[in-house]
């Protein structure tokens, strides 16, 4: 059984993973209202990947004994100047959500919640990758300047993008 201060912070922690989804979904839309088809397949495909998150979260949290406190999710924003502006908001809010997860972590180590640290340990390197995989964008976007024919690339390669959940 999960002590109350770990129940509340996985409760918090999936609210988090509900807005990162509903934040990339409205990404998507916008860069689909832009053309961007491939982009926006991406940010779908993140939309995807989040909700798994959160779903993993929620599943464990149940399987402790703890109790779902679902919270309303926050409105995201739905503009922003161009490719490269969404990019940057993308690397900024993992950096917040990489932030949240050691949080996390931290209070399981500090509760000597040895279960909940491996568990979370996946999150942990899940971040890392996903920080890596943005700024990896991010930079290519930065190179061609966020638009002409090396944006027309970057938007072909997104168009790839098939989020697949983990095996576990």
């Amino acid at each position: 059984m999960l002590n109350k201060k770990i129940e509340t912070a996985l409760n918090t922690q999936i609210n988090a993973e509900f807005y990162s989804s509903y934040l990339y979904l409205s990404m998507s839309a916008y860069l689909q209202d832009n053309s961007l088809i491939g982009f926006a397949n991406w940010m779908r495909a993140q939309f995807e990947e989040e909700q798994f998150h959160a779903l993993k979260m929620y599943d464990y949290l149940l399987e402790r004994g703890g109790q779902i406190k679902l919270e309303q999710v926050d409105k995201p924003p739905h503009d922003w100047k161009d490719i490269i502006d969404v990019f940057e908001a993308v690397l900024k809010h993992e950096q917040e959500v990489t932030r949240s997860i050691n949080d996390l972590m931290s209070l399981a180590i500090v509760e000597r919640d040895h279960a909940t640290v491996n568990f979370l340990q996946w999150f942990v390197d899940e971040q890392v990758e996903e920080e890596a995989n943005v700024s990896d964008i991010l930079a290519q976007l930065k190179l061609v300047g966020g638009q002409g024919s090396g944006l027309f690339m970057l938007d072909r390669e997104a168009s790839q993008r098939k989020f697949t959940p983990p095996a576990e």
